[in-house]
């Protein structure tokens, strides 16, 4: 990140906590010593992740006998999903909701935990971030000023919608899919054949609807939440990420939290996600039949040649320790049943 951006972020972070300071008394006569703390994120209104983040602010009020509130920003209202995270590293009042896949510009290693057909179920992933070496990701975000505050959110199964029907990986050859922007997203799509496009999620309607991209990939509830759906009409049940995340906040934040505020927010954190589990898991059904029902195509897929097509982005990053994925594949044989 060059200089200029720096300073232009430094300037947006330092703009960001006096507004919300600014906000966080009101005439109506808060008590002064309530502490207010931001939470972004990307999803809309609605959706699993937003009815997370409200079981959250639910919980911590409850906790902390309305002391502390949470202060959700949905929508990306705060800034895209990465320029939330380098916010947060330079000190701001905030929480952010980040894919592992974005954390790989920190520590690479966190990449592999959003890598494409890794695990068979979410507990497998889950179970990683319980293990010594996710231990070892932690410090190692520590020193790049990131503090994880929760890890068991999941995400969902991630699907392609597309303008055409996607049967198997040649069909996508040249098509433009609407990608995240962060090195896991792009190299798993072109992989596949693809031209991976980065977008932003706010962005994704209009771009489909104005001929940008041909198709986007996420879990259902996303793609009803941006009404994606009401452009492209085929969806391949292709689930080539099982994708959990991690709610972070800036070290230097987390560090100028009592102790016992940080321990309250990881486990009114954990809580919520596991509330948020059950709410996706009903969901994925349900907008499963709204599609149906609103004239999208549904298509199973035969995931094999998926797979097969991705193997080699195991190889694409040089960065990552030597035998990354083969000490990934024995924590996963290793765990306890």
């Amino acid at each position: 990140m060059n200089q200029m951006k720096k300073l232009m972020l430094a300037v947006v972070s330092i703009f960001l906590v006096a507004t919300m300071a600014a906000c966080s008394s009101t005439a109506s006569g808060e008590s002064e010593e309530k502490l207010v703390i931001n939470v972004a994120y990307g999803n809309q209104p609605g959706e699993p992740i937003d009815k997370l983040a409200k079981k959250w602010k639910e919980l911590v009020d409850e906790r902390s006998n309305g002391e502390i509130e949470l202060r959700l920003f949905p929508s990306s209202q705060l800034g895209s999903e990465k320029d939330v995270l380098e916010q947060a590293t330079m000190g701001s009042n905030v929480i952010t909701m980040v894919g592992y896949d974005f954390l790989m510009d920190y520590v690479p290693d966190a990449g592999i935990m959003n890598a494409p057909y890794l695990v068979e179920n979410f507990d497998e992933l889950l179970y990683l971030t319980t293990t010594d070496w996710f231990d070892e990701i932690k410090r190692d975000l520590n020193e790049k000023e990131i503090s994880i505050v929760s890890t068991n959110t999941v995400y969902g199964e991630r699907h392609l919608l597309s303008n055409e029907k996607v049967s198997i990986p040649e069909d996508l050859k040249g098509k433009k899919i609407r990608v995240p922007n962060n090195p896991m997203s792009i190299t798993t799509f072109e992989a596949l054949g693809a031209a991976a496009t980065p977008t932003p999620l706010g962005d994704l309607y209009t771009s489909l609807q104005q001929g940008l991209i041909d198709g986007a990939e996420n879990p259902l509830p996303v793609l009803e939440g941006v009404k994606a759906h009401e452009v492209s009409k085929h969806l391949s049940l292709t689930g080539h990420q099982k994708f959990i995340v991690a709610w972070i906040s800036g070290t230097n934040f987390s560090d100028s939290l009592p102790a016992d505020v940080v321990q309250m927010l990881k486990e009114t954190g954990d809580e919520a996600g596991e509330y948020a589990r059950g709410v996706l898991e009903e969901e994925d059904k349900r907008v499963l039949a709204e599609f149906k029902k609103q004239g999208v195509e549904v298509h199973e897929v035969d995931i094999e040649p998926f797979k097969e097509k991705v193997k080699d982005v195991y190889d694409k990053f040089p960065s990552w320790t030597p035998g990354l994925y083969e000490r990934i594949v024995e924590l996963l044989e290793n765990r306890p049943s």
